[in-house]
């Protein structure tokens, strides 16, 4: 299957079962005709960590018509159990926000964990970041101003970016640019996995005793026994008071990524005095979020990217009436 086809068919965390689709938007799906009709110059596959592997590779969303000033970046990272899922998947949620004029849209690759177990994800997602921030003033990017969104296993690689700018294991040195920082603005977590020990035993489809379950297969290793790999793949570990602001939609109803996950990381984020506004779906599954989600997400990086004095609504949202 060819680069292009990709836009068409991959769906962001819809696979094996780790994922539960939504409507066609949340999905992910954006068909190539539509990209093309879309007001943006999208420039696809950049390696970003100096290696010919087409996982670690990033496509890169301008506006055809950018304001004056430099661009903030909107990152996206896809989900599927940290095993599948594509960068293609990135366009649609992108879309929205790069056709403004007012944001440039990168949606970056990871190694799953069929082929590299943890820490590689974060070491890329870093180097991605890091890629990002050198190349700005060639693609006139603002390198001080860049958020990450994530769903499912995207949306915990992106809390991990949120809090872990300041722990040195976690960089890893791929790509051209360690002298770089991979700090982050803020994070957008789309029911994201917070806190991977207690995972054990909390009401889901999966059972985490499993040593096939997904975070097992990220780690390298069944979850009971190894506490101490499994919290350093959490991002509840690294919660400081520096870490960025985060922005959770968690579905009360999750089967997947159990509710409790948010609770979790909202209280802890919160103890810190770090930004957290936490939006609980009520009767919500892994996904089908309603509209209002999505002015959210909006609500915030206006707020944190353009500097603007907006409100954003916590609380509760209801799942749509036709899921």
């Amino acid at each position: 299957m060819n680069r292009t086809m990709l836009i068409v068919v991959m769906l962001t965390g819809a696979m094996a079962g780790y994922s539960q689709p939504g409507s066609a938007r949340q999905q992910g799906v954006m068909p190539l005709d539509a990209l093309r009709r879309e007001p943006v110059r999208p420039q696809l596959d950049i390696p970003y960590a100096a290696t010919d592997n087409p996982r670690q590779r990033l496509d890169l969303y301008l506006p055809n018509k950018p304001g004056s000033n430099r661009l903030p970046v909107i990152v996206f990272l896809h989900g599927g159990g940290w095993r599948y899922g594509d960068k293609a998947s990135g366009a649609a949620y992108l879309m929205p926000f790069v056709r403004s004029g007012e944001y440039a849209g990168v949606s970056a690759g990871y190694r799953l964990s069929n082929e590299a177990i943890w820490p590689a994800q974060i070491h890329d997602s870093k180097a991605a970041i890091r890629w990002i921030r050198a190349n700005a003033d060639k693609y006139g990017l603002d390198s001080r101003r860049i958020a990450v969104w994530g769903r499912s296993a995207g949306a915990h690689l992106a809390l991990m970016l949120g809090v872990s700018s300041d722990v040195p294991e976690l960089e890893g040195d791929l790509g051209r640019h360690t002298d770089m920082t991979s700090a982050v603005s803020g994070v957008v977590n789309f029911f994201g996995v917070t806190d991977i020990p207690a995972l054990i035993g909390q009401p889901s489809d999966i059972d985490r005793a499993d040593p096939l379950a997904p975070e097992a297969r990220l780690i390298g290793r069944a979850l009971p026994g190894n506490a101490d790999a499994a919290r350093a793949a959490s991002p509840m570990t690294y919660v400081t008071p520096n870490d960025a602001p985060v922005l959770t939609l968690h579905g009360t109803a999750d089967n997947i990524v159990p509710y409790n996950q948010a609770v979790r990381l909202d209280r802890a984020l919160t103890q810190a005095g770090v930004p957290s506004y936490f939006i609980s779906v009520t009767g919500a599954r892994h996904g089908g979020f309603p509209d209002e989600a999505i002015d959210r997400v909006r609500d915030f990086f206006s707020k944190i990217l353009l500097g603007n004095d907006v409100e954003i609504p916590t609380g509760t949202l209801n799942k749509p009436e036709a899921d």
